[in-house]
């Protein structure tokens, strides 16, 4: 048996890179999937391209509003929600000196304010034993210059884990994270050749994580494999943060 079989499944920010290839996974291990992108018309392409029944719905994950409505549309189908993936984000460079309000807000509405409150939209609709995966990344236990907003996000991320674990434990809902290193997506491979050298040069693996990677590390958390793995941080860094 598939390991999501008869598992429904909210990818938030599942349209492209790391989150469609999550949404790509589940669909393959069975689970009925709905996938979110600001952009509905992406939503819609990636849900075609996953397969039949994949439901992608137009949301603004920064908006508590929108949440709300994309987790009506899934208690409307299905009733409930047994896996979440809370992945929509955005990384933006900017020096201490440089950073404005409007940097500092436009990161924190969406890897923060978005993930806290479509969290908070989706768990009246989560099932007791539920899972969810936050994406992280290993740049919130990292300094990276010019990334500072980014990484003091992605901090914040691994933190939340932590306390909704401790607060959802009475109902079995595990709150863990995936913290990806450099991965191989659309976006990055618009990257210079000597950029992408540098960024590839200290990964002990010689090479950046495939988004189908990551999304193996999220599947695995998400399933039943996992049944006592709470409140823990995953690191799909080819080794660049652990040695």
């Amino acid at each position: 048996m598939a390991r999501m079989d008869n598992k429904v499944a909210l990818v938030v920010g599942g349209a492209k890179g790391i989150g469609m290839a999550i949404a790509e996974r589940l669909y393959a291990e069975g689970a009925k999937v709905f996938l979110t992108s600001r952009r509905g018309e992406d939503a819609e392409k990636a849900a075609r391209e996953i397969g039949d029944g994949v439901v992608g719905i137009a949301a603004d994950a920064s908006s508590p509003q929108d949440m709300v409505v994309v987790v009506e549309q899934v208690l409307k189908a299905y009733g409930r929600i047994d896996a979440l993936v809370l992945n929509a984000g955005l990384s933006e460079p900017s020096q201490i000196n440089e950073i404005t309000p409007e940097h500092f807000d436009r990161h924190f509405d969406v890897n923060v304010r978005g993930m806290v409150f479509g969290f908070q939209a989706a768990l009246p609709a989560m099932t007791d034993g539920g899972s969810v995966v936050l994406i992280g990344s290993i740049a919130g236990s990292a300094g990276y210059a010019g990334y500072g907003t980014y990484c003091a996000t992605k901090a914040a991320v691994r933190s939340y884990a932590r306390t909704w674990t401790a607060e959802l434990a009475s109902k079995g809902i595990r709150v863990n994270v995936v913290a990806p290193g450099p991965t191989d997506t659309d976006m990055m491979a618009s990257v210079a050749e000597d950029t992408r050298a540098a960024i590839v040069a200290p990964i002990p693996m010689g090479r950046m994580a495939r988004p189908s990677e990551v999304a193996a590390a999220a599947l695995f958390l998400l399933s039943d494999d996992a049944s006592y793995i709470a409140g823990a941080e995953l690191c799909v860094d080819g080794g660049l943060r652990q040695v």
